[in-house]
C-alpha cells in the first residue's frame, strides 16, 4: 500500500464457467448419434449364497431390495440415468421415464 495514499482496489472478473457450444461442437453430436449403447433396466437387487443359487429350479421366487410399485433403475452402460416405472403394453412390458437423474447425482456415484 502507498504510504500517505489510498490503496486502488478493482473487482476481480472472472471467466463464464459454463461451457458454451459452439456451433461446430454441436454438429459433431451427430457424428455419435446411430452408436449403440446398453441400456438396462434394473427391478432390483438381492444377494445369495452358492448353495442357495444352485438350489433353484422353476417356480422359485427370488426376494428383491425393491418393493412393489417403487420406481425401478434406468441404466446406460451400467451407470443410473433415471428411474421409471413398469408398463404393460400389447402384453409386452416397458418402462416409463419418471425421473431424469440430475448431472450432479450422476457426478457423486463416479466416486
Amino acid at each position: 500500500m502507498p504510504m500517505g495514499g489510498a490503496a486502488n482496489v478493482q473487482a476481480v472478473q472472472f471467466p463464464n464457467l459454463m461451457p458454451r457450444a459452439t456451433a461446430q461442437e454441436q454438429g459433431n453430436i451427430g457424428l455419435i448419434m446411430d452408436v449403440f449403447m446398453e441400456m438396462t433396466v434394473e427391478l432390483g437387487r438381492t444377494r445369495k449364497l452358492i448353495k442357495d443359487i444352485l438350489g433353484m429350479g422353476e417356480g422359485t421366487i427370488i426376494e428383491l431390495d425393491k418393493l412393489a410399485g417403487e420406481p425401478v433403475d434406468i441404466l446406460v452402460n451400467h451407470k443410473l440415468i433415471a428411474k421409471g416405472e413398469v408398463v404393460v403394453i400389447d402384453e409386452n412390458f416397458g418402462v416409463r421415464v419418471t425421473e431424469i437423474v440430475s448431472p450432479m447425482e450422476r457426478m457423486s456415484d463416479l466416486g
